[in-house]
């Protein structure tokens, strides 16, 4: 029998001056807490499975008012779109008009401007004078009238003469 004591012995105790048990007494209170902890830790796991359930699951009234939502945004969302084109395409038809009556603008220039220097005021003066028998006012024929501030002037009857 002191066999198996010093056996038994030798199982359960290191030798040794700083001799530690493989079987340390147990701290009930960290177990008390570690329990509490996984207690709370499962009562947080069901709260949130069943929060889930709750979320995942839709009355018809709910799921009607979504989809309404949805296709009424959908419906808004088509309409600013279109208008957002059609302002954009406007905008466009407005430069290609502007580009096309500034080209116009120019081709007028370029126009009166060929008119103004292909007509030479002396050879009609010229011609005025030779060919038609014109001949300038003299100081007594040219009659002067004074104009209200108007920017116009209506004539009803002839203007007077000296």
């Amino acid at each position: 029998m002191a066999n198996n004591n010093i056996k038994y012995k030798q199982d359960i105790y290191i030798q040794g001056n700083a001799v530690r048990k493989l079987n340390p007494d147990r701290d009930y209170r960290n177990e008390r807490i570690k329990r509490e902890q996984e207690i709370q830790k499962r009562k947080m796991r069901r709260a949130a499975r069943i929060n889930q359930e709750k979320a995942l699951h839709m009355n018809k009234g709910y799921a009607i008012f979504l989809s309404t939502a949805v296709v009424v945004t959908c419906i808004f969302s088509f309409f600013y779109i279109k208008l957002q084109s059609d302002v954009t395409q406007r905008m466009n038809q407005i430069s290609r008009l502007e580009s096309k009556v500034s080209a116009l603008q120019i081709d007028n220039q370029e126009t009166q401007k060929r008119i103004d220097t292909s007509v030479d005021l002396n050879h009609i003066k010229d011609v005025a004078v030779n060919q038609l028998g014109m001949v300038n006012a003299q100081s007594n024929q040219i009659v002067y009238y004074k104009v209200n501030q108007n920017d116009y002037m209506n004539q009803y009857g002839d203007i007077p003469s000296k």
